[in-house]
């Protein structure tokens, strides 16, 4: 029997994942809200819960609605004065803890009403429920088709239990559908652990996955590994994944965008969290860290690593542009800055020169100026 974990206090680990998945969609949300050339936004929770654990914290269907409505309702007058549309849909297969989850979102709706200053909300309605099977739900053709709609924004959050939920052919649809990010939970360690087991190897191509048993901490990077081999390489595609270390298991989120700058909000949160490699709470590369005899303050193998390639990238032309250099660095999983870094150093030694106008900008990349490099 799956584990509920509605029905006992989230753990550390579980609270550490709702953080994240509630700055993510923190930063996803205002960016379409505001977009004028969107007229629906769609938050999906396709494995709801209950809504709340037995101490009275919120689970991930709260969370969204709270970032929904906003502080001190912001959102809510913006999609009163814009007619926006925002749907909520979660779904709870099993048919009690939908019924739960209903319940206390309804509450959470009452609440704020309390505080509110319009006699009707704009969520009454915005909450739809459903109690199905995902591997059902994902083959709908409603769901398909609007997944699929360019001019709708969807949000898609998959907390599912284990690993058997998200196999190859999900995560291409979410993939192949254009104004959708999605971020899901994978239970890592437990494919690694059955590896050659039919439980697995029923979901994962077994000759694509391959496990260090010296270092169990890299299963989840393995994992995200195995889902980029499935994007196709003429594809501009951005994954990046945090690893959850629980006791000796390793969990992992997985984010996935077509966007820069959904990949730059995603690993802004990330790095916050992980000031070392934006990837896990668990000291993945064994950097040195306060209070050891080689720590230095603001050092980071991953970032000097990523530095080091491309400084190499850039001076054996394979980027040969600030565009590609900036992309670069996002799919490595740093922040654009660190090549700004590299390529201001490389200008400044007289390794390089410049085509065009030089730009620091390492935010909103799909804005930058476009400069070319020329090795010297």
């Amino acid at each position: 029997m799956t584990k509920d974990i509605n029905k006992s206090e989230f753990d550390e680990g579980t609270k550490l994942k709702l953080s994240i998945f509630r700055e993510c969609f923190k930063e996803w949300y205002p960016v379409f809200l505001h977009n004028q050339y969107i007229s629906k936004l769609i938050i999906y929770d396709m494995f709801a819960g209950s809504g709340k654990d037995t101490a009275g914290n919120m689970g991930s269907p709260i969370i969204l609605l709270q970032e929904a409505i906003g502080n001190e309702k912001q959102y809510c007058s913006h999609i009163r004065q814009n007619n926006k549309s925002v749907i909520l849909a979660f779904n709870e297969k099993e048919e009690y803890k939908r019924n739960e989850l209903e319940c206390n979102i309804k509450q959470e709706i009452a609440q704020c009403k309390t505080t509110c200053q319009f006699d009707t909300c704009v969520f009454d309605k915005a909450c739809h429920y459903a109690h199905e099977d995902f591997s059902d739900l994902i083959q709908k053709e409603n769901l398909l088709r609007i997944l699929n709609n360019a001019k709708y924004a969807k949000f898609v959050l998959l907390d599912q239990y284990g690993f058997k939920q998200i196999n190859d052919e999900v995560f291409l649809k979410l993939t192949n559908a254009p104004k959708t990010d999605f971020i899901f939970f994978i239970a890592s360690s437990f494919i690694k652990r059955f590896a050659t087991l039919p439980a697995v190897t029923k979901y994962f191509k077994q000759e694509n996955i391959s496990f260090k048993e010296t270092n169990p901490k890299e299963c989840h990077r393995v994992i995200t590994n195995y889902f980029r081999t499935l994007i196709p390489a003429d594809k501009e595609y951005y994954l990046h994944s945090f690893t959850i270390q629980k006791g000796s298991n390793y969990y992992g989120l997985i984010f996935g965008t077509n966007h820069t700058l959904g990949m730059e909000k995603f690993l802004r949160v990330c790095w916050r969290h992980d000031t070392l490699a934006g990837e896990s709470n668990c000291n993945i590369n064994n950097d040195f860290q306060k209070g050891e005899l080689f720590y230095q303050p603001g050092a980071s193998s991953k970032k000097q690593d990523i530095s080091n390639d491309i400084r190499q990238r850039i001076l054996t032309k394979e980027i040969s542009n600030n565009k590609d250099g900036l992309k670069y660095a996002l799919k490595c999983g740093c922040e654009p800055k660190v090549y700004v870094d590299v390529i201001e150093d490389l200008i400044k030694s007289k390794k390089v020169s410049i085509s065009g106008q030089f730009n620091r900008t390492a935010m909103n990349i799909h804005n930058a100026k476009l400069y070319n490099i020329a090795v010297i």
